[in-house]
């Protein structure tokens, strides 16, 4: 069975009613979330049922587009079973029925690939806000995952269904929520397939809810306390090395090594704690996290040793050269911590049907 299309929307317009018909005659099932829209915009969602048999879910108050998704794949998981997959997109216009159309055959094609709608943004017409917005996503996902995503804001993606469950349980119910999904896959090693689409903006991207500042910090909030966790530990280890190699073992390759194992048992220890319960909120079981913490707190600090006994004949401060180094471990480290650490349940995060109560109409 095809990809089921699903819309979430809040205060939709007359184009929402064209993209249902229009997918309609494309042979595209589309499953509306209406999340919380006022009451002047219920007629749409009666258009949409009466007239072209659309499936509605309703959230009796907007409970944000991260939320809307999660209940529309699983809604579409539960009535379609047989289905292939969800292709998620956005109800303002930006989203062309034949490139909505080209993203489902493609993720019928690789079902096991996620199939993400990709823009051109070398062209003039993008609003300055969605090309800078875009550029520093794909930099922090490049960080974060180690591979490169040509557009990370689109809200056009084909998801297999086989991610169902991982959808449903990825953290976050607003615009969070499609920066995380795509951390989780990226994270995952999945592949990702990119289909050039048309970029649309329309009256500059003015119908769009998405709110730059408020949304901005939610998007990049996990990135920003993981990287608050390591600075903290990284200036309660580099000031325990200092003071150690400066006035009690002195900077021999002894010095160094005596230095570099105490200060970083007691920074390890700080940074385990605030990244179990604060960064990634883990409920995983505490003793298997730490033997795996163990694990690579052991391989980068034998890691930060050799290299900073290494260049440490360099005519530099040894304090400088072991800020580069953990500097540049410092990317491997997160990498490692968020798939194979803290990985799985996090905190707060159950089966969507146990926090979200919908009414079909």
């Amino acid at each position: 069975m095809k990809p089921i299309v699903i819309i979430p929307v809040l205060n939709p317009d007359e184009k929402l009613i064209a993209l249902v018909e229009q997918l309609k005659q494309l042979d595209l099932k589309t499953v509306v979330i209406n999340d919380g829209s006022n009451p002047e915009c219920l007629y749409i969602f009666d258009i949409l049922k009466t007239w072209f048999q659309c499936e509605i879910c309703t959230h009796e108050k907007n409970m944000g587009k991260g939320a809307a998704l999660k209940t529309g794949i699983e809604y579409a998981a539960l009535k379609y079973p047989e289905c292939s997959g969800y292709v998620t997109a956005d109800a303002d216009g930006q989203h062309a029925p034949e490139d909505i159309l080209k993203v489902a055959e493609m993720l019928e094609e690789s079902p096991d690939a996620l199939v993400l709608g990709t823009r051109d943004f070398s062209g003039g017409n993008i609003p300055y806000k969605s090309l800078f917005g875009n550029r520093i996503t794909s930099f922090v996902f490049l960080l974060s995952t180690g591979k490169r995503c040509l557009d990370t804001q689109t809200g056009l993606r084909g998801i297999p269904r086989k991610f169902t469950d991982a959808c449903i349980s990825v953290a976050g119910n607003r615009y969070e929520y499609e920066m995380n999904l795509l951390l989780e896959f990226g994270r995952n090693g999945t592949q990702f397939i990119y289909v050039p689409i048309t970029t649309i903006y329309l009256d500059d991207n003015q119908s769009s809810h998405f709110h730059a500042f408020k949304d901005s910090a939610i998007i990049y909030w996990n990135i920003l306390k993981y990287s608050l966790s390591s600075m903290v530990s990284a200036i309660i280890d580099l000031s325990l090395f200092t003071v150690i190699v400066h006035f009690l073992f002195g900077a021999g390759s002894g010095g160094i090594l005596a230095a570099t194992v105490i200060a970083r048992l007691i920074s390890g220890n700080v940074n385990f704690l605030i990244n179990k319960h604060w960064v990634f909120q883990s409920l995983n079981n505490q003793a298997v996290e730490a033997r795996k913490y163990l694990a690579l707190f052991c391989c980068q600090m034998m890691s930060s040793w050799l290299l900073v006994t290494s260049l440490s004949y360099l005519p530099i401060s040894i304090t400088f050269v072991k800020i580069l180094v953990d500097t540049s471990l410092f990317f491997i480290s997160y990498l490692i911590q968020r798939k194979y650490i803290f990985h799985g349940r996090k905190r707060g995060v159950q089966s969507f049907n146990e926090n979200v109560l919908y009414k079909t109409l």
